[in-house]
């Protein structure tokens, strides 16, 4: 049985690298996609287990990056956790995300979120 898949859209590339450090000690595969269009090229092919959405990227936003999974069969049921600094847009996207996680984000609270997350997600509930 293979880990987990975690999909890593965040053009901050230090931000990102700590998100892939702190999934990788939980155990979970990852991938940095730093541009909004590559991203959306990329999902076009693959179906992570999760996303972990920046909004502000360049090429396409992550509101661009979400509403496309929202909206695509395949990858119906995503779950999405959208990292934002902006906590007045992420209120307004709570109901397309199945998680707010307001940066900076702390490592601890990262692992513990998704964690809850992808064993939510595996139960079906």
């Amino acid at each position: 049985m293979s880990s987990p898949f975690i999909l890593i859209v965040e053009d901050d590339t230090h931000l990102a690298h700590i998100f892939t450090l702190t999934l990788r000690s939980i155990g979970l595969e990852t991938k940095n996609i730093t541009d909004g269009r590559l991203a959306l090229e990329y999902l076009a092919d693959h179906t992570p287990d999760l996303v972990l959405l920046d909004l502000n990227l360049p090429n396409a936003s992550g509101l661009d990056i979400l509403h496309y999974i929202r909206h695509i069969r395949q990858l119906d049921g995503l779950p999405v956790i959208l990292a934002t600094a902006d906590d007045r847009m992420g209120e307004t996207l709570r109901p397309e995300v199945d998680l707010l996680l307001l940066k900076p984000v702390s490592p601890e609270q990262l692992r513990l979120l998704v964690g809850r997350l992808l064993s939510k997600t595996k139960d079906g509930n």
